[in-house]
């Protein structure tokens, strides 16, 4: 599922593409037809992004996409390529240059249109996102009171938002922290530091457009960008030895998805 960075970039992209001009609006796999027609040819005021969250500003209509584990935009300059399969949503404008611009959204969990008020119900209900300037206290308020294991909060998007199962995995490694531990037993100043490093993470993923948690002295090829496969510590290195200590990275669901981790690095 796409985290918080790509859905920042998504927006940054978009609101660059789009806002301030004419948007043509549709649906040509006819799902959104209905809620197309009435943005279809109005001015995006704005597009943004919370958490997992985009939302386009057409006035007090809100366009909210969630794309959930399968949903994915695609875009491009020029004329549009012909309508095929599963096209949810698609917009065209005359882009930053007159030439044209456009994007297609297939596969979403929410595509719909809302208004402005039940897009601040959406926002009520998030926790704070690293990518915003939002208050972490707000998070550890609820962490510091559940027994729930604090790789489960994590993945709580009440709790925090934007955070999914690779820097979920990633920042509990980094500071050592097992995910097994009840939120409770997390110090304030344990939160604040894992805080401070996913906004620098976070920050990272929207420049390059992609997750990277590896320190450059833990990676296989110690020069240049890191591969794939040294972009992480733990994510999907199941069976691997532990950049750090050796020890086979381990695997268990948590939270519906496979939580990756190392036994003695961050041992309860």
């Amino acid at each position: 599922m796409p985290e918080g960075h790509t859905l920042f970039r998504l927006a940054r992209d978009q609101q660059a593409a789009f806002a301030g001009r004419e948007v043509h609006v549709t649906s040509p796999q006819g799902r959104f037809a209905a809620e197309a027609e009435l943005v279809d040819g109005r001015v995006v005021d704005e597009v943004t992004s919370y958490g997992k969250h985009l939302f386009a500003l057409f006035g007090p209509d809100v366009v909210h996409v969630h794309l959930g584990l399968y949903g994915k935009y695609t875009s491009g300059t020029g004329l549009p390529p012909e309508p095929r399969g599963a096209l949810r949503m698609r917009w065209e404008g005359p882009g930053t240059d007159g030439a044209g611009a456009w994007t297609d959204l297939r596969g979403a969990t929410a595509c719909e249109l809302i208004t402005d008020g039940e897009m601040g119900l959406i926002l009520d209900r998030l926790g704070p996102d690293p990518l915003r300037r939002s208050d972490p206290a707000k998070a550890y308020a609820r962490i510091s009171r559940s027994r729930v294991t604090v790789g489960a909060l994590l993945m709580d998007q009440a709790v925090l938002a934007g955070v999914g199962n690779v820097y979920r995995a990633e920042i509990l490694f980094r500071h050592g922290i097992s995910p097994f531990r009840p939120g409770k037993q997390l110090t304030e100043t344990e939160w604040l530091a894992m805080w401070t490093d996913l906004v620098v993470l976070m920050k990272a993923g929207v420049r390059s457009g992609r997750i990277i948690t590896t320190r450059p002295e833990d990676r296989d090829r110690k020069r240049g960008a890191p591969t794939r496969t040294d972009a992480s510590y733990v994510y999907r290195r199941t069976g691997l030895p532990c950049r750090i200590c050796g020890t086979p990275v381990r695997t268990e669901v948590m939270a519906t998805r496979n939580l990756f981790w190392c036994p003695t690095c961050q041992a309860v």
